[in-house]
């Protein structure tokens, strides 16, 4: 309102969305939550050490860092040039296109929606299991779902500053316990406490071990999340230099996290008996608890299946916060309907596609539920995989878009590392790594039959569909179709 304003005229709702409420550390505390650190070490981290290489995990999360690494120098030159909550769909539009990026809009509303929900299928079995073994109280996995998903949804529907501050608790206390017990390893020695620790873990030898493409494939799983440095990119402050920044810290500190952690836990158990020690567990995720039995005492183990519980609760609110704001910007650009393009006028919230998310959170719960359906086996491994999926095929395509928008672009930014090799490079790693993700699809979701192509064939289906939804857009209102990914901050 200005001087000149009657006093009682109405303020307009411009349906931003809360500027420079996030610096570079409230970023990265979303990625580093959609990492989930304790979910990581001891969940997937096991089975990529079961299934994978070995011995030679550590290896292949340096191996991973290195490829995320060349990938954001592509990508943070983009983030320089361009802000957008839309962050990948945003980037394809700009790079290949509108039809490109109608496709990758779909996918990764697919993407995000699949790791979101089925991060509550660990989530019920998690806590239920907790709740059961240390109170005694046995109540099924969707009772503790059903409660998750309220909570979600509150902290979704207000400011993002709130979750900003549930998150550095969380995260802050998960980083805290993984650590604790990596120090007493290193402290106590290896095998158990009875050798010296042994660099073999991060030898050549060890990487190329057994299977390195699907150790690297549960390593990439680990980093899914991070495209949250430009899907805040409108909520930050100096966007252009803060998501550059939060993206390298958060690869590089999560890298480094992951890769001490899991030498340390492959020393504990010994170098040589890692896998053997692993498959003589009945659930290979309490590897990491069966060390803290041994190094620390049983006590200790409680408070981390506690924090084990919290730490899939934090992926589960960085995801769901996502999802909101991807479909913040679909809906402001016509490709959601135009309410989901609205925020409110209190918390200048994304709130519109937070309760959908939640609505559907609920629906796809349900239906497991009633079938009754593993949450693990089924909910958790099936959507979290497909999520995977996705999104290393956005990564791919964001790696060649930026390729395409410089090019065409080449007054703004003439360094080649930046804006032509690292990006191809990128692209191509990222473009194996999928292909061989499907071919082996079989392997990551411990299932044959139908849905070895069924699942990977719902990306297909939501691209095709992201496709369809720009071609009716540029049919319905040309001037929006041809301004597609280019809101700006």
């Amino acid at each position: 309102m200005t001087l000149d304003s009657p006093a009682n005229e109405p303020v307009v709702h411009d349906h931003q969305l809360r500027r420079g409420s996030l610096g570079v550390f409230g970023v990265t505390f979303f990625v580093i939550s959609a990492a989930a650190p304790l979910t990581a070490m001891a969940g997937g981290a096991p089975v990529a050490m079961l299934l994978g290489n070995g011995a030679g995990v550590p290896g292949a999360y340096l191996l991973t860092v290195g490829t995320l690494l060349v990938f954001a120098v592509g990508y943070t030159a983009m983030a320089r040039h361009h802000t957008s909550t839309g962050a990948f769909y945003s980037y394809i539009t700009r790079g290949l296109r509108q039809q490109f990026g109608g496709a990758a809009a779909y996918l990764a509303l697919l993407s995000y929606n699949a790791m979101q929900i089925g991060l509550w299928g660990l989530f019920g079995a998690a806590t239920g299991g907790f709740f059961a073994d240390e109170f005694g109280i046995d109540l099924d996995w969707w009772v503790y779902v059903l409660i998750g998903i309220a909570f979600v949804a509150v902290l979704g529907y207000r400011q993002i500053d709130l979750s900003v501050k549930m998150l550095s608790v969380l995260v802050a206390a998960e980083f805290l316990v993984v650590l604790v017990l990596a120090v007493v390893i290193a402290v106590r020695g290896g095998d158990f406490g009875t050798t010296s620790l042994s660099a073999a873990p991060l030898t050549p030898s060890a990487l190329t071990s057994g299977s390195l493409p699907i150790a690297l494939l549960f390593c990439f799983a680990s980093f899914v999340g991070f495209e949250a440095t430009a899907i805040y990119s409108e909520e930050a402050a100096d966007p252009k230099r803060t998501v550059p920044r939060a993206t390298f810290l958060s690869v590089l500190t999560i890298g480094v996290v992951y890769t001490a952690v899991t030498f340390l836990m492959i020393n504990g158990a010994g170098v040589d008996g890692t896998q053997g020690f692993i498959e003589k567990l009945v659930d290979p995720t309490t590897f990491l608890f069966e060390l803290s039995n041994s190094y620390i005492g049983p006590w200790y183990s409680t408070i981390m299946r506690f924090l084990f519980c919290t730490s899939v609760f934090a992926a589960v609110l960085a995801f769901h916060n996502a999802v909101a704001r991807y479909s913040y910007a679909l809906g402001r650009e016509g490709l959601l309907p135009a309410r989901a393009g609205r925020t409110h006028v209190v918390h200048r919230s994304p709130h519109v596609g937070s309760v959908a998310q939640s609505v559907l959170a609920l629906v796809v719960v349900g239906v497991f539920a009633l079938t009754g359906q593993d949450p693990v086996r089924a909910l958790f491994t099936w959507l979290t995989n497909l999520g995977t999926l996705g999104v290393i095929a956005l990564m791919a395509a964001c790696s060649f878009a930026v390729v395409a928008f410089f090019h065409r672009n080449r007054d703004v930014d003439e360094n080649l590392v930046r804006t032509l090799i690292a990006p191809m490079v990128a692209g191509a790693a990222l473009v194996a790594i999928l292909g061989y993700a499907i071919g082996n699809f079989d392997l990551l979701i411990s299932a044959g039959g139908v849905l070895v192509w069924l699942l990977p064939g719902l990306l297909l289906v939501a691209a095709v569909a992201g496709v369809v939804a720009a071609l009716v857009l540029r049919a319905r209102s040309p001037q929006r179709y041809a301004e597609m990914g280019r809101h700006y901050v």
